[in-house]
């Protein structure tokens, strides 16, 4: 298959995955919009309160937040400036919260596909979730303490700023749309660029020293490299096929999904919530770093939980015996 074959089917591809998130993304995009102005956002905010001010953050992202966690990345992203206008966060506030939505995001698709390769859904959601709330919180104060990146945010896009009227409103919604559309085309087109020229392979070997660290090795290296650059959906796919042969084990299996949970799709994601105007060294070398030591700790922990403790509570051997079915 030609070079320019490739790229055409990666578009048609790429296409298909910006309709759905055309689907999902409009209705949600104008239904906070509404709830915002009928004053329900500002009602349900409180909720969110003491979990957004450990991170630092105002009240009303947490509902970006939750869309995030429920819908994916692009489904918060629209959300963001709606909530809150950009005037009033910082790079800082940005980086954070680009952090909480690059940990947890998608994830009752994502959680599934993890599940699928036999760790326990509601042992690695919670690590997600747990970790994501970690990181932010540590780089808030970090940034507080410091006053890095305490200057006003300047998103390079503007997703759908709050407007006086329906019709601003929906012309901003096609703008953010139109957008979407072209960062999503050039990073899939970058994508398959990097595997043309074997540039990702270089890349995911490079990788492999830094996830021994992790306490991840063997085949499980590879097929976390993977996940770490193309997403969960890749990663965590291969491993299924893997779990069912038996040629990882189990505590393997395990921290792979723990890693790619905290670092996935570190390329095109890390693009999307820069364009918000978050830090690289905070959405991408921090993130990095927070995931070998976290995955090194939970590593070292689980070398010392029995068998028995680990299968009941970590990993289900009943879901890789259905998948072999």
């Amino acid at each position: 298959m030609s070079f320019f074959s490739l790229i055409r089917r990666n578009t048609r591809e790429t296409l298909a995955i910006y309709w759905v998130l055309v689907r999902i993304t409009i209705p949600i995009a104008v239904a906070a919009e509404l709830l915002s102005r009928m004053g329900a956002v500002k009602a349900v905010a409180p909720v969110f309160a003491p979990v957004m001010n450990l991170v630092g953050l105002p009240p009303e992202l947490g509902v970006a937040w939750l869309t995030g966690m429920l819908v994916g990345i692009w489904g918060a992203v629209p959300l963001v400036f709606t909530l809150v206008p950009a005037s009033s966060l910082s790079v800082a506030d940005i980086t954070v919260f680009s952090a909480l939505i690059l940990f947890a995001h998608g994830l009752p698709i994502e959680q599934k596909i993890i599940q699928k390769a036999g760790p326990g859904m509601i042992a690695t959601t919670t690590l997600r979730m747990a970790g994501g709330l970690l990181y932010a919180f540590l780089l808030h104060h970090v940034l507080t303490a410091t006053g890095w990146l305490a200057g006003p945010a300047n998103p390079v896009w503007l997703p759908i700023s709050a407007t006086p009227d329906w019709a601003d409103y929906m012309r901003g919604l096609a703008e953010t749309m139109v957008w979407m559309l072209l960062i999503l085309v050039v990073l899939s087109w970058g994508l398959e660029i990097l595997k043309v020229t074997g540039l990702l392979g270089l890349m995911m070997k490079a990788l492999s020293p830094v996830l021994r660290l992790a306490g991840i090795r063997g085949e499980a290296e590879h097929l976390t490299a993977i996940g770490l650059f193309l997403g969960i959906s890749y990663g965590a796919g291969l491993l299924i096929r893997e779990a069912q042969s038996g040629t990882i084990s189990p505590r393997q299996i395990f921290l792979s999904c723990v890693f790619m949970g905290f670092a996935h799709s570190v390329i095109e994601d890390t693009i999307v919530v820069m364009s918000l105007g978050a830090d690289l060294q905070g959405v991408l070398t921090g993130r990095l770093i927070f995931a070998i030591a976290a995955c090194a700790a939970i590593a070292a922990l689980l070398r010392r939980l029995p068998d028995k403790a680990f299968f009941a509570q970590m990993f289900r051997l009943g879901n890789m015996e259905a998948e072999r079915r």
